[in-house]
């Protein structure tokens, strides 16, 4: 059982009250739905101590920030296993583009000057959390690979509102899951632009590079914060998405959890990304003109530089022989793992190819 009270005090959170709606919904779904095993229990409440712990210093350092605006963001959208990793590791070859690293994500705060001993102590740190994650999901790299030092995904952002689908893949969570489809987003992403104010104290980029599919859907709630963002979509046969989607949340549950019910995810993950790509349809025809670019996952793998060129075209960014020859070097592998096969069906979900394809548009 996790305790809401236990968890306020251990964080002082009494003053946060704009917190309790999600912490409420949060721990009543864990404790009623998700069937946690005592691993799961003490990790699942550890991560959720540790999330606002870092809340309540980012809300601290950022009385201090002074920056009038963010640097501009591009963000990469699209279904879960969408190729949206590829591209977002291939764009991070780009030096102008910054994106925050795990262990930054980890552990944010105080900053650090990079290349200290203190850098590099924190970044043993995220290693030692990488290697329990290894033990307590051994299959997970197989899926999506993680290092310290790699961009990660705004999902770890998010958690600082407990507006996370972070929580949804560690543990059956239908009721929290039903909340991030309907919750007011904009405070998720209040505190995300907190986090990237104060990264920013150290040095700032000419660009943020940002991924996460549960952007998809929340473009005018982003834009609201970021009102400059470019947005790439991919777009891939969500019938291979979403198997994909629930091998990867299954794997990271059975960490965590005594069983898994693989139609009950397949049901739950189907539902949440309808209503979210069904959003996303109606916001980016409101977009302003040239903001939004949508891109085939095909496209993405048979010719992935050709890509680049043509996003970068497209948002009038420059880009150097240094940097293409950086992004090329990336691509074999990249493109080796991309194309990795891996054992799953829709039907493993309990989900059919004519239902996902009527649910999921992905013209």
């Amino acid at each position: 059982m996790i305790y809401k009270s236990k968890i306020i005090d251990d964080c002082a959170l009494e003053s946060d009250s704009d917190l309790y709606e999600p912490l409420d919904v949060l721990i009543k779904s864990l404790n009623e739905e998700a069937n946690l095993s005592p691993l799961g229990t003490f990790a699942v409440e550890y991560q959720i101590k540790q999330h606002l712990k870092n809340r309540s210093k980012i809300s601290d350092a950022f009385l201090k920030v002074n920056i009038p605006e963010v640097s501009k963001p591009i963000i990469v959208i699209g279904l879960p296993r969408s190729g949206t990793t590829f591209l977002f590791n291939l764009l991070s070859k780009d030096p102008s583009n910054r994106s925050p690293l795990f262990w930054e994500m980890m552990k944010p705060l105080p900053i650090l000057k990079k290349n200290t001993f203190r850098e590099r102590a924190r970044i043993i740190r995220s290693d030692l959390i990488l290697s329990l994650k290894d033990k307590l999901i051994p299959k997970l790299d197989d899926l999506h690979k993680i290092t310290s030092s790699s961009p990660e995904e705004c999902l770890l952002i998010k958690v600082l509102a407990l507006q996370s689908i972070l929580y949804f893949y560690m543990a059956n969570t239908p009721s929290y899951l039903d909340y991030l489809s309907s919750c007011d987003t904009r405070k998720g992403y209040a505190w995300h632009h907190k986090f990237l104010s104060i990264m920013e104290a150290e040095k700032k980029p000419e660009r943020w590079l940002l991924k996460d599919p549960s952007h998809l859907g929340n473009l005018e709630e982003i834009l609201e914060f970021y009102p400059d963002a470019n947005f790439v979509h991919i777009v891939r046969d969500p019938a291979e998405t979403l198997p994909s989607i629930c091998s990867l949340t299954a794997q990271v549950r059975m960490g965590f959890s005594k069983d898994v019910n693989l139609k009950d995810l397949g049901k739950k993950t189907l539902k949440f990304w309808e209503l979210s790509n069904d959003k996303n349809e109606s916001q980016k025809s409101r977009l302003p003109e040239g903001s939004y670019l949508q891109v085939r996952y095909s496209d993405l793998l048979d010719d992935p530089i050709n890509l680049v060129k043509e996003i970068y075209r497209s948002f009038s960014f420059d880009i150097n022989d240094l940097t293409l020859t950086e992004m090329k070097n990336h691509v074999e592998e990249g493109s080796r793992e991309a194309r990795t096969p891996h054992k799953y069906s829709l039907e493993d979900y309990g989900l059919a190819r004519a239902e996902v394809h009527n649910k999921l548009s992905y013209s």
